[in-house]
């Protein structure tokens, strides 16, 4: 692909990108509007609520950080390809967030904990990724983070084996809160700004 298209093609790329991230944003929005319209449809869990603010902010913040893709110079199918999986995960994440149908659980936490698996697994997929994204943004990109990034992927992967292996409620509710306040500080430090 030619330099000088660079700047013409990031807006298109950014666009199927944000479609992909809209429909996670909408599911989960979604799921939230029917809670509030049927409460007693199912029965409602701290730990599910914490994970959808959780999705929620992590599907807004990649949209944000996506934005450092502006000064990419070499875009080709491979690239755009591994963007458009990348966004396919964290649509998949807020699907296991809010499934079609409850009723055979006995409420989203029932269902969280029973599907555990898949989503912790594509949790762990999505620290991977974020792993090659920062790498196709280029060494600098990489510097920014520091130190604090060589060890952020190997916990984030070990937390994800831990949370599938168990189902104890406590030890969910310990971890969505410690990733929320992680993933606000590293949002707060890292990326309040656009560079």
């Amino acid at each position: 692909m030619q330099t000088q298209l660079a700047p013409e093609i990031f807006p298109h790329i950014r666009i199927v990108m944000g479609m992909v991230i809209g429909l996670g944003i909408t599911r989960l929005l979604t799921g939230v509007a029917g809670l509030v319209q049927h409460p007693k449809r199912a029965s409602l869990s701290s730990i599910h609520l914490l994970w959808v603010t959780s999705m929620l902010l992590e599907l807004i913040h990649f949209w944000w950080w996506q934005f450092a893709l502006f000064h990419l110079n070499d875009w080709t199918f491979g690239v755009f390809f591994f963007l458009i999986a990348y966004t396919t995960v964290l649509f998949l994440l807020a699907a296991l967030l809010f499934p079609d149908n409850i009723s055979e659980y006995a409420g989203y936490e029932d269902f969280f904990l029973q599907r555990r698996q898949w989503f912790f697994g594509l949790f762990a997929a999505s620290f991977v990724l974020d792993l090659i994204d920062t790498l196709i943004k280029g060494q600098a990109n990489w510097d920014r983070y520091g130190i604090e990034y060589y060890f952020q992927t190997p916990i984030g992967i070990a937390v994800c084996l831990l949370a599938m292996w168990t189902a104890n409620r406590k030890v969910h509710l310990v971890l969505v809160c410690a990733h929320l306040v992680y993933q606000l500080s590293w949002i707060f430090r890292l990326f309040n700004t656009v560079t």
